[in-house]
């Protein structure tokens, strides 16, 4: 499903025009990006939750040369489904 089609469910659920849904639903990533970036945890009991995953720095190998390489340190968004989610 695309953002466009999902915009449109919204819109179809809340009975607003296309265009309030899509302000909705930008605002719901928005906030969500920046809570996030701010390394909150959201969660939504039933649904799931919103959290920052932290890796540690690792070694790798390229996997054409062989060669070693170090992998730096990273954050990225996850998300744990609830459960309401799970056993679909």
């Amino acid at each position: 499903m695309t953002k466009a089609e999902f915009v449109a469910k919204v819109a179809e659920e809340l009975d607003v025009p296309k265009n309030v849904a899509a302000e909705t639903v930008d605002a719901f990533i928005s906030v969500t990006t920046k809570l996030l970036k701010a390394g909150d945890k959201i969660t939504f009991p039933g649904f799931g939750t919103f959290s920052v995953s932290e890796r540690a720095a690792r070694k790798g190998r390229n996997p054409q040369t062989g060669a070693e390489l170090q992998i730096a340190a990273s954050k990225s968004g996850k998300f744990s489904a609830g459960k309401d989610l799970k056993g679909l």
